[in-house]
């Protein structure tokens, strides 16, 4: 089993979120985040006013997959997150992670099967 932690652009929640559905991936944790670039800065505007930030809005998403879905999952959060063609610095990046233990609380089951 593998805890797949995606971090992606918030444009692209929705057509990945689709995809990850249309491959077998029923289950995802989606969370706003905020990213710190020390080299990136914008300038947002915010009611009317214009100000400089290095703080970047994410979206954090959450997957427990048992290993025979990992590849399809990565492969799919690869190719739907990037922005134009080839992708552009700032779409995201992926990290995977063990893990050892699922437990699904109602009904109770273990391991493989609590996800």
């Amino acid at each position: 089993m593998k805890l797949i932690i995606a971090i992606i652009q918030p444009t692209k929640l929705r057509a990945v979120k689709q995809a990850l559905v249309h491959t077998g991936v029923e289950r995802i944790t989606i969370c706003d985040s905020q990213e710190f670039a020390k080299h990136v800065e914008r300038d947002p505007i915010y009611r009317g006013l214009e100000y400089r930030t290095n703080i970047l809005r994410k979206i954090t998403l959450e997957i427990a997959v048992n290993d025979d879905y990992l590849e399809r999952t990565l492969e799919v959060i690869e190719h739907v997150a990037k922005t134009g063609s080839r992708g552009t610095d700032g779409d995201g990046k992926i990290f995977v992670l063990n893990l050892e233990e699922a437990i699904q609380i109602s009904p109770e089951t273990r391991g493989p099967g609590a996800i």
